[in-house]
Order: structure tokens, then sequence, then C-alpha cells
């Protein structure tokens, strides 16, 4: 088992969970953090701003990124 931490961004908001979450494996922790991210992502884009991006990255014990998500809100001009 290892340990992971998730972190969101969004503009200069950045912030990491102090409590880890143990996962099996890698593949365990990507499952895991998708389901999050799916049950997050109508609150979201609902108030997601024209240019900005929200970010769930998954981290090692070490806070290192393993994994990112990223939603971006893009103008086409």
């Amino acid at each position: 088992m290892s340990l992971y931490f998730f972190r969101i961004s969004t503009g200069r908001y950045s912030g990491a969970a102090d409590q880890p979450y143990e996962f099996e494996d890698r593949a365990a922790a990507w499952t895991e953090m998708t389901e999050v991210c799916a049950n997050l992502l109508g609150g979201i884009v609902r108030s997601l701003k024209p240019n900005s991006e929200w970010c769930m990255e998954l981290l090692d014990e070490n806070k290192k990124p393993v994994f990112r998500v990223s939603l971006v809100g893009e103008s086409a001009r």
C-alpha cells in the first residue's frame, strides 16, 4: 500500500490535503481520483470562467505529482 495526497488548483489558489489516502497501487489511486473528479465536475464547470483552469493532482508520499486531471476554459479569440 502506498500513501497519496490530493491537491486542487484553481487560478492562484492551490491546496493539498493534509491527510494522506492509502491505495493498493497506482491503478487504484487513478480510479479513485477519476471518481472524485467525476463527482465534482458539474459544479466546477458551472463556475469556470473563460481563460481559467481547474486542476486536480494526485501526489505521492513525497508530495510529487503522479497524475493530473485539468479542465481549461479557453476563449477562441
